[in-house]
């Protein structure tokens, strides 16, 4: 190995050791390091780069980055037992309809089909099923699937469409009329049921349908109203005001996933705001009886704990099977997290929250083994509840529970992740995490890449290092919770919470970066003679050769630029390193101009896209003009960072300017 790469790889530097295998030509040495970084993304280029387009479409898919991931399985194109085998992969990792796109890809319509079921997308699985003769496998599908979301109706269009195609008359106009008159999908179920109702011979019936149909603008082609053509993003829009289970007015669809999906509604009958969570794992096949168990264990977990840190259960339906559960109109640490930096006592106040519900869990033989900031919420007053039971162990806690793939890699202690029982200790290294990384604003290294001991730095950043009042003392109860080994982390929950409250946290927000504003300062000594200035004065990367852009760094900055960095979207401006000690970010130089063109259609359109997911991290460009506009050597546009979101940056304004750019 390359001299220079081993000295990065000890010291734990995995992006910059990936940065220079990848400059060597090594890019499959590259992708490992990135991967063992969690950086997914750049991970996933590599592995393109070295020739692997299977683990490269996992990877990306792991990464959200959806065009790599498009490139990569153009790449497998005809590759039958290439496209199979990452399919197996992306199922196992909960990416069920990249899943089924690669089994379609591969010809195998029945896994595809198993595949998107399983994603939620039964309009698509069924149309496959359809297309390989397997008619009653169809059926099946759609009808679990309206059982699941009685509420989309176009379940209820492509099933009735099915039918009359095969002749089942009565049944498809049934389903056909339970699309009601205020569903946006009701021109498409008029369409058929006009034909259902002319072929049964009910000829007033079929005239009053005719009428309606034409007042909503006349007939839909047959081909669009079949199944799939058109349906899957309209089943995303909920019918207003449609009901589930006769009590529960639904309000929207907040989050799904291939076990369950979750609608905010409000209770017709006890006038309250609730959160109906309801399975959805089964597939017409019978597949999904783990996901099952863990739905019902998650009913007996929340049932027996009654305790003001977790999540009210307001009520089972069997017929969902469904849970009815408080609605936390204070959202989760996730969104927290995305929005502001916050201050140490909030922080450790938060952790001893899901530590006291983690001891009363534990104290019942409940572990959790799924702690992470997605699972914890806040109500409207803003007290902490701990959620999502689904994945946890019932049973006698002097035993362990084997982990399996449950759990969140990066909040999962490193005895889950390789395969070890889980105990009550494993979910106080969750605790650990996500108090880590609302002290830092940063994850902790991945569990294989954690220290042997605490004082070994191989943390990056410690609490200290990103807050002026804190020190070794906060640094240490920390890493106690983050330790390696079960047996030097706290004995249980509540050793742990006296732990956390045994010393002072500020309740101030300092970080130890530069102030807004101020000037970067010449490069730390460790980047002596790195950054070098041009006689044309840009500045040049001299290990990596390559343009940089130093910007100062202070909070803001940093917030902002961990946004673009998230995305690692090909339009948005490459953040490459943040340079603390030097108090600057660097940036990606592009060598680019202002377009001398007008922006196409499609370019502008793409362009309203990466807007739009600046916009769902809570990222306000505010600067969308031609200076922040470039066109790249390759024709290629892309947005350039801007270090604060201006004066007058809102989300409308963003767009306005938008619409401007692309005219």
């Amino acid at each position: 190995m390359n001299p220079e790469l081993a000295e990065l790889v000890r010291a734990e530097r995995l992006l910059e050791a990936g940065e220079l295998a990848s400059r060597l030509g090594d890019h499959d040495t590259a992708r490992k390091l990135y991967e063992r970084a969690c950086s997914f993304g750049l991970a996933a280029r590599e592995a393109l780069l070295a020739g692997d387009p299977a683990g490269s479409v996992v990877l990306a898919a792991e990464a959200g980055d959806a065009p790599l991931a498009e490139r990569a399985l153009e790449a497998m194109r005809g590759a039958a037992s290439e496209l199979s085998r990452a399919a197996q992969r992306l199922e196992q990792r909960g990416h069920a309809a990249w899943a089924g796109r690669l089994y379609e890809a591969a010809q195998q319509p029945k896994e595809a089909a198993r595949a998107f079921d399983k994603a939620g997308d039964a309009v698509k699985a069924a149309a496959l099923l359809e297309a390989a003769g397997d008619v009653v496998s169809a059926a099946r599908t759609l009808e679990s699937a309206m059982r699941r979301a009685p509420e989309k109706y176009a379940l209820n269009v492509a099933y009735g469409g099915l039918l009359l195609r095969f002749g089942k008359l009565e049944h498809a106009t049934k389903a056909l009329q339970k699309v009601p008159a205020r569903a946006p999908e009701r021109r498409e179920a008029l369409t058929w049921l006009v034909r259902g109702l002319h072929e049964l011979g009910l000829t007033q019936a079929e005239a009053e349908a005719s009428h309606e149909l034409a007042a909503l603008g006349g007939p839909v082609p047959l081909a669009a109203a079949g199944a799939g053509a058109g349906a899957t993003d309209r089943a995303e829009a909920i019918a207003v005001r449609s009901r589930l289970f006769g009590r529960y007015e639904v309000v929207r669809e907040v989050g799904s996933s291939p076990s369950a999906r979750v609608v905010e509604c409000n209770d017709t009958v006890r006038g309250e705001h609730v959160a109906v969570k309801i399975f959805a794992g089964y597939d017409a096949r019978g597949a999904g009886r783990d996901a099952l168990a863990r739905f019902e264990r998650e009913v007996r977990v929340l049932a027996a704990l009654d305790h003001p840190n977790v999540l009210p259960l307001r009520d089972y339906l069997p017929e969902g099977p469904a849970l009815v559960l408080a609605w936390m109109s204070g959202g989760t640490l996730d969104d927290m997290l995305r929005k502001e930096p916050l201050a140490p006592a909030r922080a450790v106040e938060i952790a001893i929250a899901v530590l006291s519900a983690l001891g009363e869990a534990h104290r019942l033989g409940v572990l959790h083994r799924d702690v992470k900031p997605a699972n914890v919420l806040f109500d409207d007053a803003g007290v902490t509840r701990l959620g999502d039971f689904g994945a946890a162990h019932l049973g006698d806690l002097s035993a362990t529970a084997t982990a399996g793939l449950i759990g969140t890699l990066a909040y999962m202690s490193p005895e889950q992740r390789e395969g070890r029982p889980a105990t009550v200790r494993s979910d106080l290294y969750g605790v650990g995490a996500i108090l880590w990384e609302m002290l830092t604003g940063e994850r902790p290294p991945a569990p294989d890449a954690a220290p042997r001991t605490q004082r070994d730095g191989a943390f990056r950043t410690r609490p200290s290092g990103a807050h002026r009042d804190l020190d070794v003392r906060h640094d240490e109860i920390v890493l106690r919770l983050l330790a390696e080994s079960p047996n030097d982390r706290p004995e249980d929950a509540f050793a742990a919470r006296r732990e956390l409250s045994s010393i002072v946290w500020p309740s101030t927000i300092e970080r130890a970066t530069l102030k807004k504003g101020s000037i970067a300062p010449a490069p730390r000594e460790a980047d002596a003679g790195r950054l070098r200035a041009r006689p044309d004065g840009l500045l040049e990367d001299t290990w990596a050769g390559r343009l940089v852009e130093a910007v100062p760094l202070d909070d803001v900055t940093l917030t902002r630029a961990r946004v673009f960095a998230r995305l690692e979207h090909p339009l948005l401006q490459p953040v490459l390193r943040v340079a603390r000690e030097a108090g600057a970010l660097w940036l990606a130089h592009p060598d680019a101009r202002a377009p001398q063109r007008r922006v196409t259609p499609s370019e502008a359109d793409e362009l309203r896209r990466v807007v739009a997911l600046l916009h769902s991290e809570g990222f306000v460009h505010g600067y969308l003009d031609e200076a922040h506009l470039c066109e790249l050597a390759d024709g290629t546009l892309m947005v350039r960072f801007s270090p604060n979101q201006g004066p007058t940056g809102t989300f409308d304004n963003d767009r306005m300017a938008l619409a401007r750019l692309t005219g």
